[in-house]
Parts: structure tokens; sequence; C-alpha cells
């Protein structure tokens, strides 16, 4: 232990973002986070992860915010600890692939609103997705987080994740994050895989995982004795079950050892009475249900990330199939092999959920949503392994169809086909990328706020789950909450 002598694990707090996206559907407000920002501030954090993933959608579609303000406001009172962000590579904070101009912008206009990290995955491991995203923010002085969507497979084990970090770091990571999305990674693994990381790539070491199978303060205890240099935990009000493990948790585990946090028990305390209040709420209101603090095994069994589960019986239970949750979970690994085994991670997760959904209610492989049909035309990067051939030709998709190259080389640029379509309705930069990514939400919002309204916004009810229909697979993304 004597090689971690005199290096404090450093943490990232999730409290203002995979927190409440995790356990209450990214329903935190603005109001809700600012009464403690300078508090979380003072902590001591190496970052505070507070935007990105799925913030942006659910604050226009839901609560009548703009994403760009709160990033602001967050950054206005927090001076001293580093701001970061999820980012999905090609697909921005979006469901498909952008042209390069577009997520150049985006990178540009994240930074210049505050963001000093963008932490980039994509949920294949195409590190050709990783590109543009890892270009713009080194170009723009943002740091690089390039990420590994971690998963198991007969493809993805020790050395994949050893060689694709020495890549991510030939690409011009400033670190590298291990993006454990469903708490598959176990502690004994996380000591191996950590250890040989360390001793592989030069640049910092970043694990990021929940607690959905009830082993993630171990994952993070044993990465912690193999040398990492972050990991992502939450305050305890929204910490656990499909959220990360607790903070203060872990600062109490490693005080006095050689990966003392230093951080400050008694300021975490005090933030976490702040958030207590937060989460009653939430749960008071019905968006935060206590079946999500549970822990959930089955995540071992079927890969499927804990923010999927109780959609998919949502699902079932709309299309009046509930007797058949077991069916689909047990379906998912299926799928999952046919399609060459990707990661289950937005928006993959999402495509290969709704089609197991699909083959247990319709048949199987009797149809395919476009999106499944998407994956395996390569529309969204190389598939790890090998795709079932006959289920690619069950999709109409003849071999010679497959998209080879990088899939935004297909894309012309679009930013200034943006400015115009939108001239009439945008502000600003800001509101031109909004409506890119969201063009059926964002209309409604910026029609609201530059609008007359008397009443402050109000967060909109929860949407009720989408019917078990081919053609609403896209009201899913919305939904899941990876």
């Amino acid at each position: 232990m004597e090689f971690l002598s005199n290096k404090p694990l450093l943490i990232t707090d999730t409290i203002l973002r995979d927190a409440h996206q995790s356990q209450a559907a990214t329903r935190m407000t603005t109001a809700d986070m600012l009464p403690a920002l300078e508090m979380l501030d003072s902590i001591g954090y190496y970052s505070l992860e507070c935007w990105g993933g799925a913030t942006f959608d659910a604050c226009m579609r839901f609560l009548n915010e703009d994403p760009w303000e709160r990033l602001r406001t967050i950054r206005q009172h927090v001076k001293h600890t580093k701001l970061q962000m999820l980012f999905r590579g090609q697909n921005i904070l979006g469901y498909k692939h952008y042209a390069d101009d577009v997520v150049d912008a985006f990178c540009r206009k994240s930074i210049e609103n505050g963001i000093d990290i963008i932490r980039i995955f994509d949920a294949l491991n195409d590190v050709r997705n990783l590109e543009q995203a890892i270009k713009s923010t080194r170009k723009y002085g943002g740091e690089v987080e390039a990420t590994m969507s971690y998963t198991v497979s007969p493809i993805h084990n020790e050395d994949y994740f050893v060689e694709l970090a020495k890549t991510l770091e030939e690409m011009g990571a400033s670190a590298i994050c291990v993006k454990d999305m469903a708490n598959l990674l176990l502690p004994m693994d996380a000591y191996s895989l950590i250890k040989r990381l360390k001793e592989t790539v030069s640049i910092p070491i970043h694990l990021h995982t929940h607690n959905t199978t009830g082993t993630g303060d171990m994952v993070n205890l044993m990465a912690a004795m193999a040398g990492v240099d972050i990991v992502d935990t939450a305050l305890s009000p929204l910490a656990n079950g499909t959220s990360q493990p607790a903070t203060e948790s872990l600062v109490a585990t490693l005080r006095g050892t050689v990966r003392d946090t230093g951080l400050d028990q008694s300021k975490l305390s005090d933030a976490a009475a702040h958030f207590r209040k937060v989460a009653a709420r939430l749960q008071n209101e019905g968006i935060l249900d206590p079946k999500v603090l549970r822990v959930d095994t089955n995540t071992l069994l079927y890969q499927v990330p804990g923010g999927m589960l109780s959609n998919l019986i949502s699902q079932l239970k709309q299309a009046g199939k509930e007797d058949k949750y077991y069916d689909v979970l047990a379906e998912i690994p299926r799928v999952r092999k046919d399609f060459g085994y990707p990661p289950l991670v937005t928006p993959t997760s999402q495509i290969v959920g709704t089609q197991a959904v699909m083959n247990v209610i319709v048949g199987k492989y009797k149809t395919f949503p476009k999106e499944s049909k998407g994956l395996l035309r390569g529309e969204y990067g190389a598939l790890p392994g090998q795709v079932n051939p006959e289920v690619r030709a069950l999709a109409g998709i003849d071999p010679e169809e497959v998209i080879t190259c990088r899939p935004a080389d297909n894309i012309a640029p679009e930013l200034e086909t943006y400015k115009e379509q939108f001239k009439d309705i945008a502000k600003s930069e800001e509101d031109v990328l909004s409506l890119a990514l969201f063009p059926q939400v964002a209309p409604k919002f910026l029609a609201w706020r530059d609008g007359p309204h008397e009443a402050p916004a109000q967060p909109a009810e929860a949407p009720k789950a989408p019917p078990a229909d081919p053609n609403a697979v896209r009201e899913l993304f919305v939904e899941y909450k990876f």
C-alpha cells in the first residue's frame, strides 16, 4: 500500500445530475439546487457532475427550465469546484448522430457557459464516435474525460478495456472514465482492472458505478485500494439503489487511511440535510419511487441497468402483459447477443430492451422498430461482436447495406441549416442547439419561455408508460433513466 501514500481519493459528487436522474427521473429543479450550491462548492470535491445526460431534455420537457440557464446559474454559485457533464459523443445529448459542426458548437457553448470537464462516451465504445467531441473539447480548453462503457460479454474482458484505454489516451484524453452504468463491475474485478489500467496509462482513472446490485460501495473501496484516482458518489439522500454509492459512507470508510479523502463530514451532513428535503418532496409527489432504492441482483443476470426495470414493468402493464416481465428479462440477453453484444446504455439499452418487449408480445423478430434496424445497419457505429446474420436478414438489411465508415462521415454540416430553420424562434446559438437536439420539445419550451405567462414554471406530470407499439419506440427514450 506504500504506492498509495499521500494520495487522497478524489470525489465527484453526482447529486446535481446522475443521482436524481437515476432515482427521480431527472426531476430536481434548479430551485432545489440553488440553496446548496455554495455549500457544495466549499466541501472540496474534485468536481460536481451537474449537467448533460437526460437533464437537458428533462429541463425543457418536464420542468419548463432552460438547461443553459441552469448551467450558468450553477457556475455563478460554484466558483472553486470543477463542473462536469455527461456527453454522448456523436449523439451529444440526443438519440441520433449529429454532424461534426453541431458537436463542435455544443462543446464550445458548454465550455463557454461553465463546464470544465466533458465526460464523453459512446454506447458501443466505437472510438470513431468520440473523435470530434474530443478534438472540440480540447480546442476550447475543456478537459476530456474519455469514457469506456463497461459491460460483460464474451468480447468485453479485461484485456479489451485495457487496450481501449490505451487508444483513448492516444486520442488526447485528459483522464479515462470506467462507466459501470449497470453495476456489473464486481469488487475483485474492479481491483484487477484498475490496477492494470494504472500500470498501462499515464493519465488519471475515474470510476463511475451504481449500487443497483448492492456491490457499489465494495467496488469503490477495492478500486481505491488498486489506486483509482477519482470515484463518483452521491450525497446520501439520493444515493444507493439505482444511484451511486453514498458519499458520506465512503468518506468515513477511508478516514485515517492512505486514501483519506480529506472531505469534511460535517459539511457533507449539512448539504445532505438540504437534499433530504428535496428527496422528501420528490417522494411525496410520487416521482421518487422507493423501489429504486432496493438491491436488484437481476441486473447481474440480465445486465439491464436498474433504471430500465421499472419502465419495462410499466410498458408491460399498459399492454396488459405484466405476466411477461420475466420473459422479457430473459429475452434481453438473447437480443443483445443477436445484436452483437452492445453495452446496455443510452441509446442501446432502450433499443435492445424495446426489441425484447416486441419479441415477447408480438412474436420473435416479427417486427423491428426503426432504431433496431438502425443499430443493425451500423448507423450508431460498429457493433462490438458478430451480428446474427439471420436476425439482420429478418430486419430486411443486406450485408452490403451495413455502414462500415464512421457514421458521422455520412452527415453533411448541419449547423447553418438549423440556424436558418429556427431563425424565427431562436434568440441565441444555445437556443439553436436546443432546437436541433430536441425539435419536438424545445419549440414548446421556447414559446413558453418567450411568451407571456403569469405563473412560474411547474414540473410537468411524469409521462405515462408508452404503449407496446413499435412505432412508439422513440418515446421510450424519455422514460429510461440511463
